[in-house]
């Protein structure tokens, strides 16, 4: 699948002064709501017990460690970013996962895997940052074995308006400003972008074209959750037999 690398590169760029403290500030700007939105994701992806799960966008391998401390799975994270694994594999080995866990440089568009290698996959804040969600989607469901099930985790937008209004504001003044005082000139560059970055993602891919781009994968009984009054969205599915 030939696509531009453009939006990959940018994250990398954009996310590659975060990751000694990006677990931290993440849950801290979020007031703790990623933990919660991940634990959502985890619960469906290992609901049957898969034996291989492929975690996509694992960064520091917080997802990949908690799908195995909850699971017998042998986990494949994958990753652009190269700081992001070199964390996610020193905190594999504090958990004494590594046996468990493999972390290796990959593009959710282009995964270098047959088809059918996993039985379960999640992903997490991904398609903001590829050129074409409907054909990333695609990979990733081509990498899944027929009845096995595929999570996704990203932030979502509000549609109550008093809600919207507050998102509106954390997003574009709080966050900023927030993200450097704790952590510098890095974290308030991410919190600048991530406001307009989201609200962009869902003019153009509004959730009913999302669930379209799923059901065309070959996704079957696709439903979704959206959580933290309008601030996440986790979405499920598998893959049509």
């Amino acid at each position: 699948m030939a696509v531009s690398r453009a939006e990959n590169d940018f994250a990398v760029k954009l996310f590659r002064r975060l990751p000694r403290r990006y677990d931290l500030l993440a849950e801290v700007l979020s007031f703790g709501q990623n933990g919660r939105w991940r634990a959502e994701l985890v619960k469906h992806v290992i609901a049957d017990d898969p034996p291989r799960v492929l975690d996509v966008a694992t960064g520091t391998a917080g997802v990949a460690v908690a799908m195995a401390r909850r699971s017998n799975a042998h986990i494949t994270g994958v990753d652009v970013s190269e700081d992001m694994l070199a964390i996610g594999r020193l905190r594999v080995d504090a958990a004494g996962l590594d046996g468990r866990i493999d972390l290796e440089a990959a593009r959710a568009e282009e995964l270098p895997f047959a088809e059918g290698t996993f039985d379960a996959i999640s992903f997490t804040y991904v398609l903001r940052y590829v050129g074409d969600p409907a054909a990333t989607i695609g990979e990733l469901a081509r990498t899944l074995r027929p009845g096995g099930v595929m999570a996704g985790l990203d932030f979502f937008v509000p549609s109550n308006p008093f809600w919207h209004a507050a998102w509106w504001l954390y997003t574009r003044v709080v966050l900023p400003v927030a993200g450097l005082l704790l952590g510098g000139r890095a974290w308030w560059d991410v919190g600048r972008f991530l406001g307009p970055n989201i609200s962009g993602h869902y003019r153009r891919w509004p959730l009913r074209r999302l669930l379209d781009a799923w059901d065309a994968a070959g996704m079957v009984d696709v439903r979704f959750r959206v959580m933290s009054l309008g601030g996440g969205i986790v979405m499920w599915g598998m893959k049509r037999a």
